[in-house]
Formats: structure tokens, sequence, C-alpha cells
């Protein structure tokens, strides 16, 4: 299952922070030729968005990695499925229903990932109170 997650987790990072970083650093009129949604919110959004992907993106690896606050990397996809949530409304709003199908599936990826880490965490700190691992 560790396996299954850190592959999840890589793509969904790789995926968020090249998201995240292109918001962050273009400027928003050249992001509106590829992302209608963008003329529905106001300017700022849109690198407020682009670091919330990124800040997300890190957390999904490094704090799993280093094993230091490892809750913090379920809350980062916790964090990507409420986003997710939000532009699967707006592409369905827009009627842009590839986008929709697409954030479905990135929301059900980081929904995958915040359960199994969730789930792996609960089996550590039980195992490590001396309670044998669920099943």
């Amino acid at each position: 299952m560790k396996i299954v997650l850190w592959v999840g987790q890589v793509a969904l990072a790789l995926f968020f922070g090249s998201a995240g970083f292109t918001k962050l650093t273009q400027p928003v009129d050249s992001l509106r030729e590829t992302m209608g949604w963008i003329d529905s919110f106001p300017v700022w959004f849109v690198p407020v968005l682009g670091g919330l992907e990124l800040l997300a993106a890190i957390g999904l690896i490094l704090p799993a990695a280093f094993g230091i606050l490892d809750i913090l990397t379920p809350l980062a996809a916790v964090g990507l499925v409420v986003v997710m949530v939000g532009a699967t409304i707006t592409h369905a709003v827009r009627a842009e229903w590839p986008g929709a199908a697409m954030t479905i599936v990135l929301t059900v990826a980081a929904a995958l990932i915040a359960w199994g880490r969730f789930r792996l965490r609960a089996a550590t700190e039980s195992t490590a109170e001396g309670e044998p691992a669920p099943a």
C-alpha cells in the first residue's frame, strides 16, 4: 500500500506543483488563453490558488518523506480535495465538461491519498501502542 500511495503522491505533487508554479509565475492575462475560468474570479484569486496548490504539492511529499509532522501529508491531500471540488463546480457551472471530468479524477485521487495516509498513520500509531495492526 505504501508504494501505491507514494506513486499517487508523487503524481499529484508533480501535477499540482506545476499548476501552482504556473499560476504564481505567469501573468493572469496570459493564463486566460488556456484557463477560461479565470474571468469568473478576481485577479488576486489566481496567484493565491497557485500558492495553495504549490504548498499542497510540497505537503504531499516532504512530511511523509522525512517523517516530521507526517499528519500534514493527508491534510494536504484533503486540502486538494476541497480545491478540486470547487474546481469541479466551477467547470460544471461553465459547462466545461472535460475540465469537470479531469477535476473529478483529481478529486478522487487526492481523496484516496488522504484516506490511505490517514489509515496508514492510524495503523502505525496503534502498532506503536502495542495494539495489533488492522488488516
